[in-house]
């Protein structure tokens, strides 16, 4: 699956657009698997972006705010996080049943007993 990225990182006042490809279903076709894949993605490139070079870091779906907004041509998913921003899509697929999706997901990668920060 192949998608657009707009990263916008902190300290810097210009977007960088990325295409990003893996594997996975159309977003029609979305299951869980895919929906974390996406997620995977757009805080790798986010981290890429503001370190470039440097050794792909491991990745936990936790800590950070999202969104999934009406585009044309579908939906996107907005994430933030400290370094960024980061917008994907547009995807073909319905909002509520994204938002259901990416609601599973992190749900299950939540931490299944309590964590003091």
């Amino acid at each position: 699956m192949q998608f657009d990225l707009e990263i916008v990182l902190r300290d810097r006042d210009r977007a960088i657009a990325q295409t990003c490809v893996i594997e996975g279903n159309d977003a029609s076709h979305w299951t869980e698997l895919d929906v974390e894949g996406v997620l995977k993605a757009m805080l790798l490139a986010v981290d890429r972006a503001k370190n470039p070079g440097s050794d792909q870091p491991v990745v936990t779906l936790r800590g950070f705010s999202w969104i999934v907004e009406p585009a044309e041509g579908g939906v996107v998913i907005a994430i933030e996080i400290p370094t960024g921003a980061v917008v994907a899509g547009p995807f073909a697929i319905e909002q509520p049943r994204l938002d259901s999706l990416i609601t599973r997901v992190l749900a299950a990668a939540a931490p299944s007993r309590p964590v003091v920060h």
